[in-house]
Protein backbone atom coordinates (compact mmCIF):
# COMPACT_ATOMS: atom_id res chain seq x y z
CA UNK A 1 0.00 0.00 0.00
CA UNK A 2 1.19 3.41 -0.82
CA UNK A 3 2.79 5.02 2.28
CA UNK A 4 0.75 8.19 2.48
CA UNK A 5 -2.81 5.99 3.09
CA UNK A 6 -1.38 3.72 4.80
CA UNK A 7 -2.08 5.22 8.28
CA UNK A 8 -5.43 6.45 7.33
CA UNK A 9 -6.74 2.85 5.65
CA UNK A 10 -5.34 1.03 9.14
CA UNK A 11 -7.64 3.63 10.93
CA UNK A 12 -10.42 2.60 9.51
CA UNK A 13 -9.19 -1.14 10.33
CA UNK A 14 -9.26 -0.56 13.89
CA UNK A 15 -12.46 -2.28 15.10
CA UNK A 16 -11.33 -5.04 17.23
CA UNK A 17 -7.56 -4.10 17.33
CA UNK A 18 -5.68 -2.26 19.32
CA UNK A 19 -6.10 1.31 18.56
CA UNK A 20 -3.68 3.53 16.67
CA UNK A 21 -2.97 6.99 17.73
CA UNK A 22 -4.67 9.48 14.67
CA UNK A 23 -1.92 11.68 13.36
CA UNK A 24 -3.19 15.44 12.47
CA UNK A 25 -4.54 15.56 9.43
CA UNK A 26 -5.47 18.58 6.88
CA UNK A 27 -9.06 18.74 5.66
CA UNK A 28 -7.63 18.15 2.23
CA UNK A 29 -5.46 15.21 3.11
CA UNK A 30 -8.68 14.01 5.34
CA UNK A 31 -10.65 14.24 1.51
CA UNK A 32 -7.69 12.26 0.11
CA UNK A 33 -8.20 9.44 1.88
CA UNK A 34 -12.08 9.23 1.95
CA UNK A 35 -11.27 8.70 -2.03
CA UNK A 36 -8.63 6.86 -1.56
CA UNK A 37 -10.99 4.39 0.77
CA UNK A 38 -13.98 4.60 -1.44
CA UNK A 39 -11.65 3.38 -4.85
CA UNK A 40 -10.62 0.69 -2.56
CA UNK A 41 -14.04 -0.33 -1.78
CA UNK A 42 -14.96 -0.50 -5.56
CA UNK A 43 -11.94 -3.24 -6.63
CA UNK A 44 -13.61 -6.70 -7.12
CA UNK A 45 -12.92 -9.12 -4.50
CA UNK A 46 -11.79 -11.82 -7.46
CA UNK A 47 -11.28 -15.59 -5.53
CA UNK A 48 -7.81 -15.80 -7.63
CA UNK A 49 -6.59 -12.48 -6.27
CA UNK A 50 -6.71 -13.26 -2.61
CA UNK A 51 -5.04 -16.96 -3.40
CA UNK A 52 -2.15 -14.96 -5.45
CA UNK A 53 -1.58 -12.61 -2.40
CA UNK A 54 0.24 -14.23 0.39
CA UNK A 55 -0.93 -12.09 3.01
CA UNK A 56 -3.68 -8.91 4.11
CA UNK A 57 -0.83 -6.80 2.92
CA UNK A 58 0.03 -8.12 -0.14
CA UNK A 59 -3.60 -8.09 -0.71
CA UNK A 60 -4.42 -4.78 -0.16
CA UNK A 61 -1.41 -3.26 -1.83
CA UNK A 62 -2.51 -4.62 -5.21
CA UNK A 63 -6.22 -3.50 -4.70
CA UNK A 64 -3.96 0.11 -4.23
CA UNK A 65 -2.07 -0.56 -7.49
CA UNK A 66 -6.13 -1.36 -9.52
CA UNK A 67 -7.16 2.26 -7.56
CA UNK A 68 -3.62 3.80 -9.45
CA UNK A 69 -4.99 2.71 -12.45
CA UNK A 70 -8.34 3.79 -12.25
CA UNK A 71 -6.95 7.30 -11.22
CA UNK A 72 -4.92 7.45 -14.58
CA UNK A 73 -7.76 6.39 -17.07
CA UNK A 74 -8.92 7.76 -20.06
CA UNK A 75 -12.82 9.39 -19.74
CA UNK A 76 -15.58 7.68 -22.38
CA UNK A 77 -14.85 9.80 -25.42
CA UNK A 78 -11.48 8.41 -25.45
CA UNK A 79 -13.10 4.94 -26.00
CA UNK A 80 -14.83 4.25 -22.57
CA UNK A 81 -15.80 0.51 -21.85
CA UNK A 82 -19.31 0.15 -20.57
CA UNK A 83 -19.23 -2.50 -17.61
CA UNK A 84 -22.21 -4.57 -17.14
CA UNK A 85 -25.54 -2.90 -15.81
CA UNK A 86 -25.29 -1.14 -12.49
CA UNK A 87 -21.70 -1.48 -12.40
CA UNK A 88 -19.32 1.90 -13.87
CA UNK A 89 -18.18 3.25 -17.03
CA UNK A 90 -14.61 3.73 -17.53
CA UNK A 91 -11.43 3.15 -19.87
CA UNK A 92 -9.22 -0.05 -18.96
CA UNK A 93 -6.15 1.13 -19.03
CA UNK A 94 -3.32 -1.10 -20.36
CA UNK A 95 -0.45 0.49 -18.91
CA UNK A 96 0.73 -0.58 -15.49
CA UNK A 97 1.37 1.36 -12.16
CA UNK A 98 4.27 2.24 -10.96
CA UNK A 99 4.13 2.93 -7.04
CA UNK A 100 7.71 4.18 -6.67
CA UNK A 101 7.68 7.35 -9.03
CA UNK A 102 4.90 9.47 -8.25
CA UNK A 103 3.09 9.53 -5.15
CA UNK A 104 -1.19 8.86 -5.40
CA UNK A 105 -1.80 12.40 -4.05
CA UNK A 106 -0.23 14.12 -6.66
CA UNK A 107 -2.35 12.15 -9.04
CA UNK A 108 -5.43 12.77 -6.95
CA UNK A 109 -4.55 16.55 -7.28
CA UNK A 110 -4.73 16.12 -10.80
CA UNK A 111 -8.00 15.00 -11.20
CA UNK A 112 -11.00 16.82 -12.60
CA UNK A 113 -9.18 20.28 -12.36
CA UNK A 114 -10.96 23.12 -11.70
CA UNK A 115 -14.25 20.92 -10.40
CA UNK A 116 -16.08 21.36 -6.46
CA UNK A 117 -14.41 18.28 -4.28
CA UNK A 118 -18.09 17.44 -3.75
CA UNK A 119 -18.95 16.80 -6.93
CA UNK A 120 -15.57 14.62 -7.82
CA UNK A 121 -16.00 12.93 -4.59
CA UNK A 122 -20.21 12.50 -5.98
CA UNK A 123 -18.69 10.87 -9.41
CA UNK A 124 -16.12 9.37 -8.20
CA UNK A 125 -18.51 6.81 -6.06
CA UNK A 126 -21.69 7.60 -7.31
CA UNK A 127 -24.16 4.91 -8.25
CA UNK A 128 -23.70 6.30 -12.45
CA UNK A 129 -20.52 7.22 -11.49
CA UNK A 130 -18.34 8.74 -13.91
CA UNK A 131 -14.10 7.71 -15.41
CA UNK A 132 -11.50 9.47 -13.46
CA UNK A 133 -9.65 11.89 -16.19
CA UNK A 134 -6.51 10.40 -17.44
CA UNK A 135 -2.94 12.00 -18.35
CA UNK A 136 -1.60 12.84 -21.59
CA UNK A 137 -0.04 10.04 -21.63
CA UNK A 138 1.40 10.48 -25.35
CA UNK A 139 2.94 13.31 -24.41
CA UNK A 140 4.91 11.93 -21.72
CA UNK A 141 8.30 11.92 -21.72
CA UNK A 142 10.29 8.19 -22.06
CA UNK A 143 13.34 8.66 -20.01
CA UNK A 144 13.97 4.76 -19.59
CA UNK A 145 15.75 3.24 -22.55
CA UNK A 146 16.52 -0.56 -22.63
CA UNK A 147 20.75 -0.72 -23.41
CA UNK A 148 19.86 -4.63 -25.05
CA UNK A 149 17.24 -3.01 -28.05
CA UNK A 150 16.90 0.71 -27.43
CA UNK A 151 12.79 0.67 -26.76
CA UNK A 152 12.39 3.36 -24.38
CA UNK A 153 9.37 3.74 -21.34
CA UNK A 154 7.71 6.65 -19.65
CA UNK A 155 7.07 4.67 -16.26
CA UNK A 156 10.17 2.48 -14.47
CA UNK A 157 7.85 -0.09 -13.90
CA UNK A 158 7.22 -0.74 -17.92
CA UNK A 159 11.23 -0.48 -18.25
CA UNK A 160 11.40 -3.40 -15.11
CA UNK A 161 9.20 -5.59 -17.04
CA UNK A 162 10.37 -5.38 -20.21
CA UNK A 163 13.71 -6.23 -19.13
CA UNK A 164 12.89 -9.71 -17.86
CA UNK A 165 11.96 -10.39 -21.73
CA UNK A 166 16.15 -10.51 -22.28
CA UNK A 167 17.24 -11.46 -18.75
CA UNK A 168 14.17 -14.56 -18.97
CA UNK A 169 13.70 -13.51 -15.28
CA UNK A 170 10.29 -15.02 -14.38
CA UNK A 171 9.63 -14.15 -10.83
CA UNK A 172 5.72 -15.25 -10.64
CA UNK A 173 5.77 -18.92 -9.89
CA UNK A 174 2.31 -21.20 -10.01
CA UNK A 175 1.84 -22.87 -6.85
CA UNK A 176 0.42 -25.76 -8.14
CA UNK A 177 2.84 -27.10 -11.02
CA UNK A 178 5.87 -24.70 -10.75
CA UNK A 179 5.52 -22.53 -13.53
CA UNK A 180 6.80 -19.46 -13.90
CA UNK A 181 5.61 -16.15 -15.77
CA UNK A 182 7.40 -12.76 -16.32
CA UNK A 183 3.62 -11.16 -15.56
CA UNK A 184 1.50 -11.12 -12.79
CA UNK A 185 -1.49 -11.27 -15.08
CA UNK A 186 -0.04 -14.75 -16.77
CA UNK A 187 -0.15 -16.26 -13.49
CA UNK A 188 -3.45 -15.87 -12.74
CA UNK A 189 -4.80 -16.82 -16.07
CA UNK A 190 -2.60 -20.16 -15.75
CA UNK A 191 -3.77 -20.85 -12.47
CA UNK A 192 -7.36 -20.89 -13.94
CA UNK A 193 -6.27 -24.20 -15.72
CA UNK A 194 -5.98 -26.43 -12.95
CA UNK A 195 -9.17 -25.01 -11.33
CA UNK A 196 -10.60 -25.80 -14.68
CA UNK A 197 -12.30 -22.30 -15.00
CA UNK A 198 -13.36 -20.32 -17.66
CA UNK A 199 -15.01 -17.16 -16.50
CA UNK A 200 -15.31 -14.83 -20.39
CA UNK A 201 -18.16 -16.96 -22.25
CA UNK A 202 -19.76 -16.27 -25.77
CA UNK A 203 -22.57 -15.30 -26.39
CA UNK A 204 -23.40 -16.39 -29.25
CA UNK A 205 -22.14 -19.68 -29.53
CA UNK A 206 -21.53 -20.34 -25.41
CA UNK A 207 -17.82 -21.24 -25.83
CA UNK A 208 -15.81 -20.34 -22.40
CA UNK A 209 -12.43 -18.78 -22.04
CA UNK A 210 -10.15 -18.44 -19.80
CA UNK A 211 -8.78 -15.20 -20.54
CA UNK A 212 -10.97 -11.93 -21.30
CA UNK A 213 -8.15 -11.53 -24.90
CA UNK A 214 -9.14 -14.77 -26.39
CA UNK A 215 -12.81 -13.85 -25.98
CA UNK A 216 -12.52 -10.66 -27.75
CA UNK A 217 -10.70 -12.88 -30.87
CA UNK A 218 -13.12 -15.73 -30.94
CA UNK A 219 -15.92 -12.92 -31.07
CA UNK A 220 -14.35 -12.00 -33.98
CA UNK A 221 -15.14 -15.33 -35.79
CA UNK A 222 -19.10 -14.53 -35.67
CA UNK A 223 -18.83 -10.82 -36.71
CA UNK A 224 -16.34 -11.47 -39.31
CA UNK A 225 -13.91 -8.74 -38.24
CA UNK A 226 -10.38 -8.67 -39.01
CA UNK A 227 -8.82 -5.31 -37.81
CA UNK A 228 -5.75 -6.17 -38.74
CA UNK A 229 -4.48 -5.35 -42.16
CA UNK A 230 -0.62 -5.71 -44.35
CA UNK A 231 0.57 -2.58 -45.18
CA UNK A 232 1.95 -4.66 -47.85
CA UNK A 233 -0.45 -7.10 -49.81
CA UNK A 234 -3.69 -5.97 -48.00
CA UNK A 235 -4.60 -9.05 -46.62
CA UNK A 236 -6.36 -8.91 -43.33
CA UNK A 237 -6.16 -10.71 -39.76
CA UNK A 238 -8.29 -11.17 -36.54
CA UNK A 239 -5.35 -11.45 -34.71
CA UNK A 240 -2.04 -9.04 -34.43
CA UNK A 241 -0.35 -12.03 -33.98
CA UNK A 242 -0.68 -13.31 -36.85
CA UNK A 243 -0.65 -10.18 -38.78
CA UNK A 244 2.92 -10.11 -37.17
CA UNK A 245 3.71 -13.65 -38.46
CA UNK A 246 2.75 -13.20 -41.84
CA UNK A 247 4.96 -9.58 -42.19
CA UNK A 248 7.99 -11.56 -41.64
CA UNK A 249 7.09 -13.61 -44.67
CA UNK A 250 7.69 -9.74 -46.47
CA UNK A 251 10.52 -8.59 -44.60
CA UNK A 252 12.04 -12.27 -44.39
CA UNK A 253 12.71 -12.31 -41.32
CA UNK A 254 13.35 -15.49 -39.44
CA UNK A 255 13.60 -14.52 -35.72
CA UNK A 256 13.96 -17.81 -33.93
CA UNK A 257 17.14 -19.76 -34.57
CA UNK A 258 18.36 -23.14 -33.65
CA UNK A 259 21.06 -23.38 -31.70
CA UNK A 260 21.98 -27.09 -33.04
CA UNK A 261 22.10 -26.62 -36.66
CA UNK A 262 21.27 -23.12 -37.54
CA UNK A 263 18.31 -23.28 -39.57
CA UNK A 264 15.72 -20.35 -38.66
CA UNK A 265 12.02 -19.62 -38.46
CA UNK A 266 9.80 -17.03 -38.57
CA UNK A 267 7.34 -17.94 -35.84
CA UNK A 268 8.15 -19.69 -32.62
CA UNK A 269 5.68 -22.78 -32.76
CA UNK A 270 7.34 -24.05 -35.69
CA UNK A 271 10.84 -23.56 -33.96
CA UNK A 272 9.72 -25.12 -31.15
CA UNK A 273 9.08 -28.57 -33.13
CA UNK A 274 11.91 -28.32 -34.92
CA UNK A 275 14.15 -28.51 -31.54
CA UNK A 276 12.74 -32.21 -31.28
CA UNK A 277 14.08 -33.48 -34.03
CA UNK A 278 17.65 -32.84 -31.90
CA UNK A 279 16.26 -33.84 -28.44
CA UNK A 280 14.60 -36.82 -29.75
CA UNK A 281 11.67 -35.51 -27.96
CA UNK A 282 8.20 -36.91 -28.61
CA UNK A 283 5.98 -36.71 -25.85
CA UNK A 284 2.69 -37.66 -27.92
CA UNK A 285 1.81 -41.56 -27.96
CA UNK A 286 -0.91 -43.73 -29.56
CA UNK A 287 -2.75 -45.34 -27.51
CA UNK A 288 -3.62 -47.81 -29.76
CA UNK A 289 -0.40 -49.20 -31.51
CA UNK A 290 2.18 -46.60 -29.02
CA UNK A 291 3.48 -45.03 -31.86
CA UNK A 292 5.19 -41.29 -30.63
CA UNK A 293 5.04 -38.24 -32.39
CA UNK A 294 6.67 -34.86 -31.91
CA UNK A 295 3.53 -32.67 -32.47
CA UNK A 296 0.07 -33.33 -30.80
CA UNK A 297 -0.88 -32.36 -34.56
CA UNK A 298 0.87 -35.23 -35.86
CA UNK A 299 -0.86 -37.86 -33.31
CA UNK A 300 -4.13 -36.50 -34.04
CA UNK A 301 -3.62 -36.84 -38.07
CA UNK A 302 -2.51 -40.56 -36.99
CA UNK A 303 -5.43 -41.47 -34.80
CA UNK A 304 -7.42 -41.35 -37.92
CA UNK A 305 -5.85 -44.29 -39.70
CA UNK A 306 -7.01 -46.49 -36.36
CA UNK A 307 -10.58 -44.44 -36.58
CA UNK A 308 -11.10 -44.46 -40.14
CA UNK A 309 -12.09 -40.55 -39.89
CA UNK A 310 -11.81 -38.47 -43.19
CA UNK A 311 -13.22 -35.46 -42.47
CA UNK A 312 -12.31 -33.51 -45.46
CA UNK A 313 -14.35 -34.32 -47.97
CA UNK A 314 -14.57 -33.40 -51.58
CA UNK A 315 -17.73 -31.08 -52.81
CA UNK A 316 -17.69 -32.57 -56.75
CA UNK A 317 -17.22 -35.74 -56.20
CA UNK A 318 -17.78 -36.69 -52.26
CA UNK A 319 -14.65 -38.62 -52.12
CA UNK A 320 -12.96 -37.88 -48.35
CA UNK A 321 -9.57 -37.53 -47.29
CA UNK A 322 -7.77 -37.74 -43.84
CA UNK A 323 -5.89 -34.89 -44.01
CA UNK A 324 -6.65 -31.37 -45.60
CA UNK A 325 -3.22 -31.42 -47.57
CA UNK A 326 -4.70 -34.69 -49.56
CA UNK A 327 -8.03 -32.84 -50.44
CA UNK A 328 -6.62 -29.72 -51.81
CA UNK A 329 -4.48 -31.57 -54.46
CA UNK A 330 -7.08 -33.81 -55.58
CA UNK A 331 -9.78 -30.49 -55.80
CA UNK A 332 -6.97 -29.29 -58.61
CA UNK A 333 -8.24 -32.72 -60.27
CA UNK A 334 -11.69 -31.38 -60.73
CA UNK A 335 -10.29 -27.89 -61.42
CA UNK A 336 -7.40 -28.81 -63.69
CA UNK A 337 -5.05 -26.42 -61.85
CA UNK A 338 -1.71 -27.55 -62.00
CA UNK A 339 0.71 -24.40 -60.50
CA UNK A 340 4.05 -26.66 -59.85
CA UNK A 341 5.83 -26.25 -63.40
CA UNK A 342 9.41 -27.33 -64.38
CA UNK A 343 11.66 -24.44 -65.29
CA UNK A 344 13.34 -27.23 -67.40
CA UNK A 345 11.05 -28.86 -69.63
CA UNK A 346 7.72 -26.50 -68.62
CA UNK A 347 6.17 -29.57 -67.67
CA UNK A 348 3.55 -28.70 -64.55
CA UNK A 349 2.35 -30.69 -61.61
CA UNK A 350 -1.00 -30.67 -59.08
CA UNK A 351 1.17 -31.58 -56.31
CA UNK A 352 4.69 -29.64 -54.94
CA UNK A 353 5.90 -33.54 -54.28
CA UNK A 354 5.48 -34.68 -57.94
CA UNK A 355 7.81 -31.82 -59.20
CA UNK A 356 10.82 -32.49 -56.66
CA UNK A 357 10.70 -36.24 -58.01
CA UNK A 358 10.35 -35.12 -61.41
CA UNK A 359 13.32 -32.42 -60.87
CA UNK A 360 15.13 -35.23 -60.66
CA UNK A 361 14.86 -36.63 -64.21
CA UNK A 362 16.89 -33.78 -65.25
CA UNK A 363 19.27 -33.50 -62.44
CA UNK A 364 19.80 -36.98 -61.99
CA UNK A 365 19.75 -37.51 -58.25
CA UNK A 366 19.14 -40.41 -56.71
CA UNK A 367 19.03 -40.06 -53.27
CA UNK A 368 17.63 -43.35 -52.13
CA UNK A 369 20.38 -46.11 -51.95
CA UNK A 370 20.25 -49.88 -51.61
CA UNK A 371 22.63 -51.09 -49.02
CA UNK A 372 22.61 -54.29 -50.63
CA UNK A 373 23.48 -53.85 -53.88
CA UNK A 374 24.25 -50.09 -54.05
CA UNK A 375 21.81 -49.33 -56.60
CA UNK A 376 20.24 -46.26 -56.28
CA UNK A 377 16.36 -44.88 -56.90
CA UNK A 378 14.62 -41.38 -57.36
CA UNK A 379 11.76 -42.16 -55.35
CA UNK A 380 11.44 -43.82 -51.49
CA UNK A 381 8.75 -46.04 -52.60
CA UNK A 382 10.72 -47.68 -55.49
CA UNK A 383 13.81 -47.96 -52.45
CA UNK A 384 11.35 -50.06 -50.38
CA UNK A 385 9.80 -51.91 -53.28
CA UNK A 386 13.49 -53.05 -54.35
CA UNK A 387 14.25 -53.50 -50.89
CA UNK A 388 11.71 -57.06 -50.94
CA UNK A 389 13.56 -58.52 -53.93
CA UNK A 390 16.54 -58.82 -52.09
CA UNK A 391 14.15 -60.19 -48.66
CA UNK A 392 11.87 -62.34 -50.86
CA UNK A 393 8.86 -60.23 -49.08
CA UNK A 394 5.76 -59.96 -51.11
CA UNK A 395 3.42 -58.50 -48.72
CA UNK A 396 0.16 -58.36 -51.43
CA UNK A 397 -1.73 -61.64 -51.36
CA UNK A 398 -4.69 -62.37 -53.90
CA UNK A 399 -7.59 -63.48 -51.74
CA UNK A 400 -8.65 -65.61 -54.42
CA UNK A 401 -5.74 -67.72 -55.90
CA UNK A 402 -3.08 -66.59 -52.79
CA UNK A 403 -0.47 -65.39 -55.23
CA UNK A 404 1.49 -62.88 -53.59
CA UNK A 405 2.95 -60.04 -54.78
CA UNK A 406 5.84 -57.47 -54.01
CA UNK A 407 3.72 -54.25 -54.90
CA UNK A 408 0.35 -53.40 -54.41
CA UNK A 409 -0.06 -51.81 -58.22
CA UNK A 410 0.85 -55.80 -59.14
CA UNK A 411 -2.20 -57.38 -56.80
CA UNK A 412 -4.07 -54.61 -58.44
CA UNK A 413 -3.37 -55.37 -61.75
CA UNK A 414 -3.68 -59.18 -61.12
CA UNK A 415 -7.20 -59.10 -59.42
CA UNK A 416 -7.99 -58.02 -63.25
CA UNK A 417 -7.89 -61.29 -64.38
CA UNK A 418 -10.53 -62.92 -61.45
CA UNK A 419 -12.78 -59.81 -62.43
CA UNK A 420 -11.81 -59.43 -66.21
CA UNK A 421 -11.96 -55.74 -66.16
CA UNK A 422 -9.87 -53.81 -68.36
CA UNK A 423 -10.37 -50.15 -67.80
CA UNK A 424 -8.21 -48.55 -70.11
CA UNK A 425 -10.04 -48.66 -73.42
CA UNK A 426 -8.77 -47.52 -76.75
CA UNK A 427 -10.21 -43.96 -78.69
CA UNK A 428 -9.93 -45.70 -81.77
CA UNK A 429 -10.56 -48.60 -81.85
CA UNK A 430 -12.53 -49.37 -78.67
CA UNK A 431 -10.23 -52.30 -77.60
CA UNK A 432 -9.60 -52.53 -73.74
CA UNK A 433 -6.59 -53.55 -72.27
CA UNK A 434 -6.02 -54.46 -67.80
CA UNK A 435 -3.20 -52.14 -68.12
CA UNK A 436 -2.79 -48.31 -68.79
CA UNK A 437 1.43 -49.46 -70.06
CA UNK A 438 -0.42 -52.07 -72.26
CA UNK A 439 -2.94 -49.26 -73.70
CA UNK A 440 0.05 -46.88 -74.52
CA UNK A 441 1.45 -49.25 -76.55
CA UNK A 442 -1.92 -50.47 -78.75
CA UNK A 443 -2.05 -46.51 -79.40
CA UNK A 444 1.53 -46.69 -81.09
CA UNK A 445 -0.28 -49.05 -83.74
CA UNK A 446 -2.55 -46.24 -84.69
CA UNK A 447 0.07 -42.81 -84.73
CA UNK A 448 2.80 -45.20 -86.37
CA UNK A 449 5.14 -43.96 -83.62
CA UNK A 450 7.99 -46.02 -82.83
CA UNK A 451 10.63 -44.58 -80.14
CA UNK A 452 12.60 -47.16 -79.53
CA UNK A 453 16.01 -47.08 -82.01
CA UNK A 454 18.84 -49.76 -82.25
CA UNK A 455 22.14 -48.01 -81.61
CA UNK A 456 23.60 -50.31 -83.89
CA UNK A 457 21.70 -50.48 -87.06
CA UNK A 458 19.05 -47.58 -86.62
CA UNK A 459 16.13 -50.21 -87.01
CA UNK A 460 12.99 -48.29 -84.74
CA UNK A 461 10.39 -50.22 -82.73
CA UNK A 462 7.02 -49.52 -81.13
CA UNK A 463 7.71 -51.59 -77.80
CA UNK A 464 11.02 -51.95 -75.78
CA UNK A 465 10.42 -55.71 -75.17
CA UNK A 466 10.64 -55.53 -79.43
CA UNK A 467 13.91 -53.48 -79.39
CA UNK A 468 15.71 -55.79 -77.29
CA UNK A 469 14.70 -58.96 -78.65
CA UNK A 470 16.01 -57.45 -82.09
CA UNK A 471 19.47 -56.67 -80.32
CA UNK A 472 20.03 -60.13 -78.94
CA UNK A 473 20.58 -60.61 -83.38
CA UNK A 474 23.70 -58.44 -83.12
CA UNK A 475 25.12 -59.92 -80.17
CA UNK A 476 24.94 -63.47 -81.74
CA UNK A 477 27.02 -61.89 -85.00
Amino acid sequence: MLPFFSSLYYEMETENKEVIPKQEISEEDEFKGMLWAGLQRTVPQEPELKEACDSKDNLEEHKGRVVWMRLRQSPPSQGGVRKEEGGCEYTKCEKSCDLSSAPVTSCIETIGEGSQRSDLYDKSFGQDSEPLTHQNVNNEKKPYECSECDKAFSRRSYFIEHQRIHSGEKPYDCSECGKAFRWYSDVVSHQRIHRGEKPYQCNDCGKAFRKSSDLIQHRRVHSGEKPYECSHCGKVFGRSSSLIRHQRIHSGEKPYECSACGKAFRDISTFINHQKIHSGEKPYECDECGKAFSRSSSLIEHQRIHSGEKPYECNECGKAFRWCSDLVPHLRIHSGEKPFECNECKKSFRKSSDLILHQRIHSGEKPYECNQCGKAFRKRSDLIQHHRIHSGEKPFKCNECEKAFRTRSDLVQHLRIHSDEKPYECNECGKAFRQNSDLIQHQRIHSGEKPYECNKCEKVFCRNSSLIRHQRTHNRD
